[in-house]
């Protein structure tokens, strides 16, 4: 059943005030320098495990990073590779994919949500936070082209907005497609106040509650299918918990909601049948463990839940980009979110 708005607005209230974004140093600074060497190349952030792609994903990651460290440099060369090689629509969002090698870069130009909501959250936290203010205004763009392009009314209650994975994705009156890794409810909330976009913060508000009425089955999903009824098993992908919903609790507790019931469905999904030091990282909606992992950021999200320290300072960087980067994310979450203790 469709949580009410009411009920909403005192789920939101809830929440902790925001920490303020900063710049870290020492020990996460050397993190942060092991990251740029494995995986940045003259602004390029390289997903070595997908055939050395990039995408729109790992670039709006690479901004948000550089600036929380205060790489400045860095920062520009992400953003400069980023404007001339993915922007290639008419509008201010960007292309999913880049292939390296001969011919045609771009095989497919449609875009990717939570590329382009990473990205303009990292450029108006680059001139909010770190005073570095020239891309101010492309973040602007961005976030009310998200609005314009990528929400479509959820079909239970037409004044509520969904966030689509894409501005082309699937979506009709009676059966939206979602992706509810792609829910980051902080992100929305602080690009819609600044770009004067009330659409993006309604679509954090509920994205909540649909993450909420997805916890209480018990289940979340990669991607899933919104429809009048309820939630279906999407037309086009498999059904399962996996490495897009890690990113569920990450964002929640980024957004100072460890509180959520998704928090808690996401630890037991991670928890349950796992081997010691590992987490599960797919699983079928019948509690099938597909795949269990204990690469670090896979792990070190599961003590995010539990808001237990990490020592970030000595983990290996260079062999996988996905936990690697997860891991970077996390230690952000911790900082910035709603856990008292930071990572050591």
């Amino acid at each position: 059943m469709l949580i009410t708005r009411r009920r909403l607005v005192k789920l939101a209230a809830s929440a902790v005030v925001a920490k303020p974004h900063g710049v870290y140093s020492g020990a996460t600074r050397a993190l942060w320098e092991r990251w740029v060497q494995s995986y940045v190349r003259s602004g390029r952030i390289v997903d070595e495990h997908q055939r050395s792609i990039s995408h729109s994903e790992g670039q709006g990651y690479g901004l948000l990073l550089a600036q929380a460290h205060g790489d400045r440099d860095v920062f520009e060369q992400i953003e400069r590779w980023t404007t001339n090689h993915l922007s290639v629509r008419d509008d201010s969002l960007m292309a999913w994919k880049w292939q390296p090698g001969a011919g045609n870069n771009i095989p497919d130009w449609h875009n990717a949500t939570d590329g382009d909501l990473f990205r303009a959250w990292a450029l108006l936290r680059a001139g909010r936070d770190s005073g570095w203010t020239k891309h101010t205004n492309a973040a602007l763009r961005i976030a009310r082209d998200i609005a314009r392009l990528c929400l479509a009314p959820d079909p239970r209650a037409a004044d509520e907005p969904l966030l689509l994975p894409g501005a082309e994705a699937r979506h009709a009156e009676d059966r939206v497609l979602i992706n509810p890794s792609y829910i980051m409810p902080r992100a929305l909330r602080e690009l819609g106040e600044a770009a004067g976009e009330p659409a993006l913060v309604q679509a954090a508000d509920h994205g909540e509650t649909v993450l909420a009425e997805l916890a209480a089955t018990g289940f979340l999903p990669n991607w899933v299918d919104v429809t009048r009824a309820g939630f279906a098993k999407p037309l086009e992908h498999d059904f399962r918990w996996g490495y897009d919903a890690l990113r569920i609790p990450l964002y929640l507790a980024w957004s100072n909601r460890t509180d959520h019931p998704a928090v808690r469905s996401a630890a037991s999904l991670m928890s349950d049948g796992a081997l010691p030091g590992h987490v599960v990282v797919e699983a079928a909606p019948q509690g099938e463990v597909l795949q269990a992992s204990d690469r670090v950021g896979f792990t070190a999200i599961r003590r995010l839940i539990d808001c237990a320290s990490l020592d970030a300072s000595s983990a290996r960087i260079g062999a996988d980009y996905y936990s690697d980067t997860l891991l970077m994310l996390v230690d952000l979450a911790f900082r910035e979110g709603g856990c008292n203790t930071p990572p050591q």
